[in-house]
């Protein structure tokens, strides 16, 4: 070994010795930055104790937080968000996941719908002055984000008048592709697929000018709310919703996920979305409606004929007069029932003529569910002193209240046929997707489920098999390569509402990416 020239000894010492204070350095920093991070998921900043709610009027007492107000998404056209935030209270709030809900419509309230009516910690009492405690609110499990989207919905509003009459769930930019159709697709929506080609031919421009306005105000506002909510950052994230949330769900995360592209560490440490009685492809949707309605003697014969030859190319948001003339002998042979729960009483206190005011639109966009309650919710969401709790109404809009926008419904601009594109992504991406579905809804029924399903020709890990709850049969489940589908026995359209201590254990099973249990004693192979 050759010797050591003089002076090397010390230099080597010496250079050991600033190694070492660099690596004391970097212990020093980690830890800091460790410790800065835990105090910072207790912190609540200024602009979050702002959104505070102390006590809603006529609420019992809860031992846990909540939080409402507004989250700017567009400065320039005024336009802001309506949130609410249960945060989680049967599990530690520090750790719990994140979990956005999304309803429908278009045009619908996730505030009216979702926290009220469904899967929140109260109901409405009669008196529309009251609540009442929901002992299967999801946020016994998880810190759960409700949000009022588009701008004109709920509580949400736009100082921009033009943006009631420009929601949409595309804006593609100016690319000019050619229309394209797939096979594998049937009639997929062409403004989807032009957006994945746009993605592979144009990889710098950027998605927000090819994607969902809808999604983007909804990116913009999770980016901003983080920004006010810190502890929530890099937290599990998960994306539900129902009805035309079928829509919503995937493009939000479609959105999330090309915008998490690269990143180790992302701000939404998104790890997958689940849908509800979800529109998801109009082709496939039509032909399981049409089919549910006639397999369940809601209809006749011939009308099923005429419905399937009349209507099963027609796109949703602008269907042909030959279609709609025969949706109203559907409509006529129906008679006066729920078509959201089958079976189920409507409610005495709502005409048939309001009812068809309320549903008076094609029933694969469909509006909510329509009991009492939503009587009730309207009623409290109107008191001056609710909107005060809630931090709501800021600007003073002058009209009343009302759980789904008629301007936002009326024109909203486009609609795609196919989310079966951005499943296969999603699916390929390694995502947790679930699909849901009460089985007594007519609206978008458990046949038109499983029919856009079929489409995407997914391998099946798990057959069919039912699934228990408290000893009886809760539903039913199968579970594919990429995708679990549950079945909730006689649930309607909301399964929350109709089925709420099955509809938090599917929620349960969701977090965990468990499938849905099997009776122990089951002698089944699958």
């Amino acid at each position: 070994m050759a010797p050591l020239r003089a002076g090397a000894a010390p230099m080597a010492a010496a250079a050991a010795t600033v190694v070492l204070a660099a690596i004391l350095v970097a212990l020093f920093g980690c830890c800091a930055a460790a410790a800065s991070a835990a105090a910072a998921t207790d912190v609540i900043t200024a602009a979050a104790e702002l959104d505070r709610i102390d006590r809603l009027p006529g609420q019992p007492p809860v031992n846990f937080s909540m939080y409402s107000g507004y989250v700017t998404v567009d400065a320039a056209a005024g336009r802001a968000l309506f949130y609410w935030l249960m945060v989680a209270s049967g599990v530690p709030a520090g750790s719990a996941p994140l979990v956005l809900w999304l309803n429908g419509g278009p045009g619908c309230s996730s505030l009216g719908y979702g926290a009220m009516e469904e899967l929140g910690a109260f109901r409405v009492n009669p008196d529309g002055a009251t609540l009442s405690l929901n002992p299967y609110a999801w946020n016994n499990v998880a810190n759960v984000l409700f949000l009022d989207s588009p701008a004109g919905v709920g509580y949400s509003y736009t100082n921009t008048t033009d943006d009631l009459y420009a929601a949409g769930d595309n804006k593609t930019g100016n690319f000019g592709l050619a229309n394209v159709l797939t096979s594998d697709d049937l009639v997929s929506s062409i403004s989807i697929l032009e957006k994945f080609l746009v993605l592979h031919l144009f990889a710098g421009v950027s998605c927000y000018r090819i994607f969902s306005n809808k999604a983007h105000d909804s990116y913009a506002f999770l980016i901003n709310w983080l920004e006010r909510f810190p502890q929530y950052k890099h937290r599990d994230f998960y994306i539900t919703g129902e009805s035309y949330g079928g829509h919503y769900v995937p493009q939000l995360s479609w959105l999330v996920y090309q915008n998490n592209k690269g990143i180790k560490n992302p701000t939404l440490n998104f790890k997958g979305f689940m849908v509800g009685n979800a529109v998801i492809d109009d082709y496939h949707d039509y032909m399981g409606t049409f089919e549910y309605w006639w397999t369940h003697g809601l209809i006749s014969d011939e009308t099923y004929a005429k419905l399937w030859e009349d209507c099963k190319n027609d796109v949703s948001e602008n269907p042909s007069e030959e279609c709609q003339k025969i949706y109203e002998v559907a409509e006529a042979e129906q008679g006066n029932i729920d078509l959201y729960s089958i079976y189920t009483p409507t409610c005495k206190k709502t005409s048939l003529q309001k009812r068809r005011l309320i549903r008076g639109r094609m029933p694969w966009l469909p509006r909510g569910y329509d009991p009492c309650t939503e009587l009730y919710i309207t009623k409290y969401c109107n008191l001056p002193e609710v909107q005060d709790a809630f931090h709501a109404n800021v600007t003073g809009i002058p009209y009343a209240w009302v759980g789904c926008s008629d301007p936002i419904y009326e024109y909203w601009k486009d609609s795609p046929r196919s989310m079966l594109p951005i499943y296969r992504e999603l699916i390929s991406a390694g995502l947790r997707i679930w699909v849901f579905s009460g089985d007594t809804d007519s609206v978008v029924p458990l046949t038109a489920t499983r029919y856009s399903i079929d489409a995407l020709s997914l391998p099946t890990i798990t057959k069919w098999y039912p699934w228990y709850y408290d000893e009886e049969v809760g539903g039913w489940c199968q579970v594919y390569e990429g995708l679990t589908l549950v079945t909730v026995r006689g649930a309607g359209h909301e399964v929350p509402l109709h089925r709420p201590p099955q509809g938090l254990k599917l929620f349960e099973h969701f977090l965990r990416g468990e499938p849905m249990p099997k009776p122990v004693e089951s002698v089944q192979s699958f």
